[in-house]
């Protein structure tokens, strides 16, 4: 078992910091949060990730690890801590599908509340941009160079998929996921009852640093969907029962159930999510199918470029009555496949229920996709398996 404290490198406004940190402290293990700003961090952690990106941490024993998913993984196999992944094998394949499904559908939608309603949080995001400079630069200096990191983060909406044509879409998409959301915690403090899990960590990433913080989407969801941001502040707390509930919880339920009002949250995952997965799944495979010598551990990439995100191409398809145009997610097939190898697993009883939970949530389709050749994760980069 390991011991000691863990460092987390991120900063406030980082989407996927707010995944790492969340967890870290519903974990309830010792770990010191340093700003992406400092100088150990810029000068010798990022050379040996490769990328600059955040969160990075470090471990007691001094291992670096990028990406939340492998974060997660690595204190879960520690041993430490309190639980956090639930015993019902059913419970466990919806829990990484919510994880893939937050991490990764749900990051245009946050990009587009932060960056296309720029004008009106310019102030409040040129602080937060600045804090991850370091402090040795004049203050004035910082938001000058937090500008210039703005204009580079707002321009990559249109690869994203976020333009004019598909915003109101994406608007309306993201009102009907806050309105299932909302009716499921005015129940329950977590997504899979009574203790937070994967699934709770997968939507933090986006509900967080984007979209309960910065001020016009935070308004949207504290006028609108008042639970799921009284839910963003209980996932920043250790404490894990909460007397918000006549009964505060503390556990998953019993038998492997799946709370009725998840049901809900999941048909419009699947709804959302579907249509672009089976094209990223595509895509991917026109994309295999033009290599000249695909061998195991080929850099997935379109440009050969070392990405955090990759992209293989460019995917058009019809989406909620408009086209939808945007460079292609092999990572949410990379994630989703870890939802998808839990689920092939199940034998018997769980695997029938598992059935019958996608057939009444329309997820049987999306978790029936597959490439034509696995995707793993190595060195901090997507390689074909």
């Amino acid at each position: 078992m390991a011991t000691g404290r863990y460092t987390l490198w991120g900063t406030p406004h980082s989407l996927y910091t707010g995944k790492a940190r969340s967890y870290l402290i519903k974990k309830q293990v010792p770990f010191d949060e340093v700003m992406a700003s400092d100088a150990h961090f810029m000068g010798e952690v990022i050379p040996q990730v490769g990328h600059m990106v955040i969160p990075v941490v470090r471990t007691p024993g001094g291992e670096l690890i990028q990406d939340t998913t492998a974060i997660i993984d690595h204190i879960e196999a520690q041993g430490q801590g309190v639980n956090l992944a639930p015993a019902g094998p059913v419970q466990r394949v919806v829990a990484e599908f919510l994880d893939a499904f937050g991490s990764n559908y749900l990051l245009p939608l946050a990009m587009h509340y932060r960056w296309t309603y720029r004008d009106r949080q310019e102030l409040f995001l040129q602080a937060e941009f600045a804090r991850a400079i370091p402090t040795s630069i004049p203050y004035e200096n910082r938001l000058a160079t937090a500008q210039m990191l703005m204009g580079k983060f707002s321009g990559f909406l249109p690869n994203l998929g976020v333009t004019p044509a598909v915003i109101p879409a994406m608007e309306e998409s993201y009102a009907e996921l806050l309105a299932v959301l909302e009716a499921h915690f005015r129940a329950h403090p977590y997504l899979l009852g009574g203790r937070p899990s994967a699934a709770d960590f997968g939507l933090m990433a986006p509900l967080y640093a984007h979209l309960a913080r910065d001020p016009v989407p935070a308004f949207l969801m504290r006028t609108t969907a008042p639970n799921v941001a009284r839910w963003t502040e209980r996932m920043n707390v250790a404490t894990i029962p909460d007397t918000d509930y006549p009964d505060p919880g503390g556990d998953y339920p019993a038998d492997d159930a799946i709370p009725e009002t998840l049901h809900a949250v999941l048909k419009v995952a699947f709804a959302q999510w579907g249509p672009g997965l089976a094209e990223d799944a595509a895509q991917f495979d026109r994309w295999l199918a033009e290599l000249d010598d695909p061998a195991p551990g080929t850099l997935v990439s379109k440009g050969g470029e070392r990405q955090v995100h990759p992209n293989v191409g460019r995917i058009s398809y019809a989406w909620r009555g408009v086209t939808m145009e945007r460079g292609s997610q092999p990572h949410s097939l990379w994630q989703l496949a870890r939802a998808q190898a839990l689920a092939a697993e199940l034998q018997g009883d769980a695997r029938s229920r598992l059935a019958q939970l996608l057939e009444r949530t329309g997820g049987a389709a999306t978790m029936a996709l597959r490439t034509a050749r696995p995707i793993r994760r190595e060195n901090n980069v997507l390689v074909l398996g």
